[in-house]
Order: structure tokens, then sequence, then C-alpha cells
């Protein structure tokens, strides 16, 4: 080998020493950098243009399937959080068995107040206590009902933020998709680039799970799981339509709610099934309809027991009774929504200008009757502990006392959360363990240590040789003088 040779070799080696040096560096940097896969140089010999080595480009080490495994754990974890938090949010509105303020705890505060008025019916303070706890169990079935609409309400502003989100980062994949390809054909380094189309191609994927296909010159498309095209060449357009306020009422099938658009189409829920944007479609169209309708069975049932046939003769037939909906009797045809409507009567409110003692002497009656007469005191209190079916389906065909059924509700609103909860724990840990072997394929800092030594050596060996070339040219100087 001649000396040139042997110098322009070892000049390669350093400059390949220096490029190895500074991707380790940048591994080990970016080892809990989200979306960034771990590099190595690639080199070939440098036969063509004579000894040495030459840096070709940089390799981005990333298995595509664990990829889409841990994509599919993100995905299914969002949902589960989403349901979840729904699900607790539901059980607070109609609270526990240990909540002085839940809806059964309220119910159970209102039958008390009834027996001790029928025990001394001619206080008015015992009467006022009846009126006060009548109305608080009315207002706190309402409320949850409100809070129910507010859920939601707030799925669909989630699920319309959620859309402008995925129509944003499906346009900045299309267009990394054309940078990558610009820069490969440019010989260009495209890493860093595939590193910032990943983390969006994660985010698209936590509202909606995508699969993830290779397309020619370093492109790639997106499709949902159901087969709907999001990224293949242009980016597809989603389109919704929020709603300022919800309604019981409203529904897709109505018109009055909206579906997903995709390019001006609608497309199934199946289209984008598994990820958050279908968990908030299914807390909007499905567990909150489910939710108020539970609300909706026990405020009938409350407003029916008080407009039995015969329960207060100083009421005439169709009229309203203790509760109301919304001052008016009850119309079975018109359940839906029918808890946010519950009311106490205005004629026993002391608080809307009622007067506490028609709880003692009638609801219609002109004038107040014998103060010690607790003949309907005692009528309002076992109507409430008599064992009937109830009107609404929703709690199914055996008899029920009014406290079997705010007991159901709990129950369900329980069970449910229950169960939520041990979804999301399964999705937490499913999750956290696919995280984890995808980051056990990631960058090792150890390894890396190791390889930064082995490059070192390198490093080294190359200037020795340099060094070396150095001292002979001095020699050959030095003999030719």
């Amino acid at each position: 080998m001649s000396i040139s040779s042997a110098f322009n070799s070892a000049m390669s080696g350093l400059s390949a020493a220096g490029r190895a040096s500074a991707i380790v560096s940048e591994n080990i940097a970016n080892a809990m950098t989200p979306g960034y896969s771990r590099r190595s140089i690639s080199l070939t010999s440098n036969s063509l243009t004579g000894p040495g080595v030459r840096v070709v480009g940089t390799i981005r080490h990333s298995d595509p399937v664990i990829v889409a495994n841990r994509r599919v754990g993100d995905a299914s974890f969002a949902s589960a959080a989403a349901l979840a938090e729904f699900h607790t949010g539901f059980e607070s509105l109609v609270g526990t068995a240990t909540d002085p303020s839940s809806i059964s705890s309220r119910l159970a505060a209102f039958e008390s107040s009834l027996i001790s008025a029928a025990s001394t019916p001619n206080s008015t303070q015992r009467l006022d206590i009846v009126a006060d706890n009548a109305r608080d169990l009315a207002q706190s079935i309402s409320q949850a009902a409100e809070g129910v609409r507010d859920m939601r309400t707030r799925a669909d502003k989630t699920i319309s933020r959620q859309v402008d989100s995925l129509n944003t980062a499906m346009q900045s994949v299309q267009e990394l998709n054309v940078r990558i390809t610009a820069a490969q054909s440019g010989s260009g380094d495209t890493a860093s680039l595939q590193d910032q189309r990943q983390v969006l191609i994660d985010e698209i994927n936590q509202l909606i799970p995508v699969r993830e296909i290779e397309r020619p010159n370093g492109q790639i498309a997106l499709y949902t799981e159901g087969g709907a095209i999001l990224v293949d060449g242009p980016a597809a357009t989603m389109g919704f339509t929020p709603v300022n306020q919800t309604t019981p009422d409203m529904s897709i099938e109505n018109g009055t709610l909206h579906g997903l658009e995709i390019n001006g189409r609608p497309v199934s829920s199946r289209a984008f099934s598994g990820g958050e944007l279908a968990a908030q479609f299914h807390i909007r169209d499905d567990l909150a309809v489910t939710a108020q309708a539970d609300l909706d069975g026990v405020a009938r049932d409350l407003i029916e027991r008080f407009e039995t046939p015969g329960l207060d003769p100083s009421q005439a037939a169709g009229v309203p009774g203790l509760f109301t909906d919304n001052g008016s009797a009850l119309d079975p045809t018109d359940e839906t929504g029918l808890a946010l409507r519950l009311s106490l009567n205005d004629l026993v409110d002391p608080t809307q200008g009622g007067e506490s003692w028609r709880l003692r002497s009638g609801i219609g009656a002109l004038v107040s009757g014998p103060v010690g007469d607790a003949t309907l005191l005692q009528a309002f209190e076992e109507i409430l502990t008599e064992n009937r079916v109830p009107g609404s389906s929703i709690f199914g065909s055996q008899q029920l006392s009014a406290a079997d059924i705010s007991a159901d509700l709990m129950s369900k609103a329980g069970s449910r959360q229950d169960r939520a909860e041990q979804v999301l724990s399964f999705a937490a840990t499913n999750k956290t363990e696919l995280t984890r072997i995808e980051l056990a394929q990631g960058v090792d800092t150890d390894a890396e240590l190791q390889t930064l030594m082995v490059v070192e050596q390198a490093y080294a060996a190359n200037a020795r040789i340099i060094a070396a070339v150095d001292q002979m040219m001095d020699e050959l100087m030095r003999l030719g003088q």
C-alpha cells in the first residue's frame, strides 16, 4: 500500500468514526424521546475511489410488528379511559350508599320525614321538612340528569375537537411523505422525518386505530381497521358538525345529531371503532342515552306513585300529584327527558308560594283540615314502600318499591363503573407491557456506550496511521535533503 493510500484510508476511517460517534450521541440523547428509533451507521468499502470506507447513510431501526401491537394497546387504553371517565362521572351523579346527597339517601330522608310528620301531623315544622326533602329528592334526580346531559354535550364537543386534530395530523403525514421522498431522492437523511411521522401516526392511532402500509419512495398509507382510507397519497378530510347543547330527544336517527364523514360521505362507526373517537360516539349515542333512560324511569315511578287513583281524595283524576312533570301530570308517552323536568308540586312547596299543610289535608284542598289527621301522610309513606311493577320498562317487570328502584339505579351505576375500571386496568397493563417491549427494541444506553468505546478505538487506530504516515513523510523529506 502506498503512503497516499494509507493516508486516504485513515482519513476515511476518521470521517466514519466521527459520524458514528455523532449517531451514538444522538441515540443516547433521545433514548426517552417519543417516536425516536435507534440509528446506526451504514458503511461500505471505498473501492471505487481507493482504499478505505464510505458512509452510505443512517439506518433507522424499527420493528413494524412491535409498533403495530403497541398502537393497538394505545388505542384500547384511550378508549377504556374515556369510557371509565363517563361511568365514574355517572356514579358520582347518582351517588353511593354512603353518600348523604345520593338519590337513594334523598329518598330515604324523604320517607323518614313522612313517618316523622305522620307521628305529629299538627307540626308545621315537620311538614316543612317533608316538603324540603321532597324538593331535594326531585332536584337530586334532575341534577343528575343535567349532569348526564352535560357529559353528552361534552362528548359531542370532544368529537369535534378530535376531528380537527385528525385532519391536521393527516395533512401533516401527507406533507412528511412528500418531504421524505424528496430527501431520499437527494440522498438525504430521512430518519428524523420518519420519527416526526411516527409521532403523528401515534396521535392519529390513539383516536382511530390505523394500519400502516408501506408505499414506494419511503411513503406510507394509513387505513382504519374498518378499511376507510385516511392517507394514501392525499390525506382524507373528516367532517363533523357539533351542536351547542344536547337534549335527551336528540339522536343521529332523527337527524338532530351528526355522525362522522370522510371526504363528505357518512361512515359507519365500525369504520373507526376501537379508539377514543369511537368511545366518545359511544358515550354520546349509547351510554348517556341509557343513563338518561335510567333516571327517567326513576322520575316516572316517583310521579306515578303519587298520581295513584284514590291516594289523595282532594285530587281529581289527571291532575298533578306530589311530584310533577314541570308542573303537569305525567304523560306516559313523553318519558324521554322526564328526569330533567321532575319537580315538586308548587302547591306544597313553601319556596314557591305553596303551603306544606296540603301534605296533611290534601294537595287539592282549599282549606286546612283537622291538624291531627295523619291519614294522607301515612298513605304517602305507604305508596313509597308499595311493591309495584314500574311503569318504565327500564327496570323490568318485577314488583319494586321506590327504594328498590333507587337501589337498582345505584347498583347499575356502580357495577358499570367497576367493569369500566377493570377494563381500564387491563388496558393500562397491556399498554405498559407493549411499550416496554418496544423500548427494549429501542435505545439501550449501555450498548450505545459500548459502541462508542469501539468507535473511539477505531478513531485512535486511524489517528495512529496518520501519525505514522506523517513520521514517514518527515523521514523521507529528511533523506531527500
